[in-house]
Order: structure tokens, then sequence, then C-alpha cells
């Protein structure tokens, strides 16, 4: 049975009204980043708080699950370096007693070599490693991690509240809905599927416990979606700048869907003629999953070449551009009218060879 969904919705309150009320389990979100993901997870989780207790219905990751930890660095002495916790959150409730360390540290060894102490009177956690040193290994304490591990153990934290929740444990009754939104930014492809085939584990189990996650990632998107077993709804999330209003748009088994809403969200800017630096490496993407779907090395290898270039050189420096260029996506410098007709002609070109739906291009 088709979903029903508002042609739009006039704000992103609405969006979170929606998703609160669809009848369904497990939704999967695709929305670039800047789209508003964050704050949709955090109105949905506003939505199900109970003003008068202050507790939630909301068990979320996202980047302002990262907030409820701190370091203190003891810069006097520089000695004991301590990541604390916010024990006032309902995020941290009886895990003392649900012995809490232990069933973190299973699952955090799939992901860092390093252990911790968790201080539950005082929230704080120490970190520890096992390293040579001479001819013998030896427990280092006090380290201080580095900003990668340290997101990796808040999110094997929360999978283990999460966990916790999906068994029934009373401390976390109240948790009705889970919403993840990017889960460890910034991943590679190997711990991209990594965290999916975990996740997915999850969130197959019996519950009845609704869980929604959205991310920017297409590898994580699509891995969590066959994970999953095609039992989530899956949704790209847009936001129409003139009107300030949003998209919900269903896109049922699309295969590799994110190399369609590259090829969207480029020809839009195309069209407009409103075309920025960090468009290079949204061609980019496409490009390089298009090279690998149809068996090439290299993102190049799919950018045709200049008739009226016979030496490349217009056609290596576009190369280096696109190879070397890292332009954020708030980064707002538009294009000059050379590099705007490049991305144009090799956009064109692109459509030419490897031919996309039309249909669904347009309607998105």
């Amino acid at each position: 049975m088709a979903i029903k969904i508002p042609d739009n919705f006039n704000n992103i309150e609405e969006v979170a009204t929606y998703l609160r009320e669809l009848n369904k389990k497990k939704i999967l979100i695709f929305a670039h980043n800047g789209t508003g993901k964050t704050r949709l997870s955090m109105i949905f989780k506003e939505f199900g708080k109970n003003r008068d207790e202050g507790i939630g219905d909301t068990l979320y990751y996202n980047a302002f699950t990262e907030d409820l930890f701190f370091w203190d660095n003891d810069l006097d002495h520089d000695e004991e370096r301590i990541l604390k916790f916010n024990t006032n959150s309902h995020f941290f409730d009886g895990l003392k007693e649900l012995e809490i360390a232990n069933r973190i540290r299973p699952i955090l060894n799939g992901y860092a070599d390093f252990d911790f102490t968790i201080d539950h009177e005082r929230g704080e956690i120490t970190f520890n490693r096992q390293e040579m040193v001479g001819d013998t290994i030896q427990k280092i304490d006090n380290i201080k991690v580095s900003r990668g591990e340290e997101n990796i153990f808040i999110w094997c934290f929360f999978l283990t509240i999460a966990q916790l929740a999906i068994d029934g444990q009373e401390a976390y009754s109240w948790v009705k809905n889970i919403y993840i939104d990017d889960p460890i930014s910034s991943l590679d492809d190997n711990n991209a599927i990594a965290v999916a085939c975990h996740l997915g584990k999850l969130l197959n189990q019996d519950t009845e416990i609704k869980t929604i996650i959205s991310t920017h990632h297409g590898l994580f998107f699509n891995a969590i979606h066959n994970i999953l077993n095609n039992n989530a709804p899956k949704f790209y999330l847009c936001k129409k700048k003139d009107l300030d209003t949003y998209k919900l748009k269903d896109i049922k088994d699309t295969p590799f869907f994110h190399h369609i809403v590259l090829f969207a969200e480029l020809k839009k800017a195309i069209d407009s003629d409103k075309l920025y630096t960090y468009h290079f490496n949204m061609l980019r993407n496409l490009l390089e999953k298009t090279a690998a779907f149809h068996g090439f090395d290299k993102f190049s290898d799919c950018i045709r070449k200049w008739e009226d270039d016979p030496d490349e050189i217009i056609y290596n420096r576009v190369i280096n551009i696109m190879s070397h260029g890292n332009y954020s996506l708030f980064d707002m410098t538009e294009l000059s009218d050379d590099n705007k007709r490049y991305i144009k002609k090799i956009f064109k070109d692109l459509g030419d060879s490897y031919r996309f739906n039309e249909k669904i291009i347009n309607d998105l």
C-alpha cells in the first residue's frame, strides 16, 4: 500500500508531526547536510516531552548527544584527562545498576583498541590502552583519545542504551521512539557498512519501539535499508529554498538512490545557473559512484575529453580542481563563468553517456 504524503510541508514542525503519526516502526530518511535533519530530530524529540515531568519519549543520537559529554583535560598538571557526562540527563538512567561498562565493552572492542572505566557517582570516564613499552606490554592510564575515538565511544554508549530500551529495562521504559541522525560523522566506506550491520542487527529485533534514521551518507543509507530487509519505508527530504517549505519524497525501492539525488540537485543548480564551489564536490561524488558502478578505476574515466582541447590543458585543470577541492556545503562562493561552463559540460556529457530516469529526476 502506497504511503500518503502531503505534497508540501509548510515548515519542519509539520514534517516532525507527520513522522510521529506515520504508522511505521522503522523509517529511513536521506537528506543532504543543511536541509535541517538535526533540527528535525530535536523537534521530533520535543514533541514527545512531558512538560510537567520533563521526561520525553525519544532516545536520540545526533550532534547534541555528543554535548552530553565534555572533557576535563587537567590543564594545570596535564595528568588526569577525564571525559565527564551530564548525570542529570535521562540518557544515563540506572547505569551503575545495569553494569553499563560491561555492556559497552564488547561493542567497543569491534571498533577500537582502548578500554575505559566509569565513575558513576562523579559522572566521569577515564580511558586506558595497552601499549608495548620496551619488551613488555603495559597499561597506559589517563590517555586522551582522539576525536574520532571519542565519537566511536559515544556511539557504542548509545547502542548499549538502545539495546536496554529494546530489552524493556525499567530504567528506559520511557523510550517509545529511537531517533538516529547521522551516526558517527565522517564515516569511511568500511565503517559505514560496519555501523549499518551492527545497527541493523539491533533494529531487526522484535520491539514496539519506533525507530527513525536520517543520514546524508549514501552508502550507509543503502546498506541499512538492505540490512533491514526492506521493511522500512525510504524517504528523501529536501527543502525548497525559495518557498522555505519542505518535501518528503517516498523513494520506495529505487536502487542507489543517492546517485539520483545528486543528479537531481546538480540539475536544479545548473538550470538556475546558481553554481557554487561545493558543486564541484557533488559532481565528483556523482562521477565516482558512476565510475565504480560501471567498473572504471577513476572518476575521470567518466569525463569526456574536449574536442577543442587537443592538449588536454583544460581537461587536466578541471580534473585537478575536482581531485583536490574540498569545498564546504556552506561555502557560498559563486563559480566563475568558465568553471560554470566546465560543470555544465561535464554534467551534460554524463547524462548523455549514462541515462538516468528523467521522471524520477523531475519529480524530486
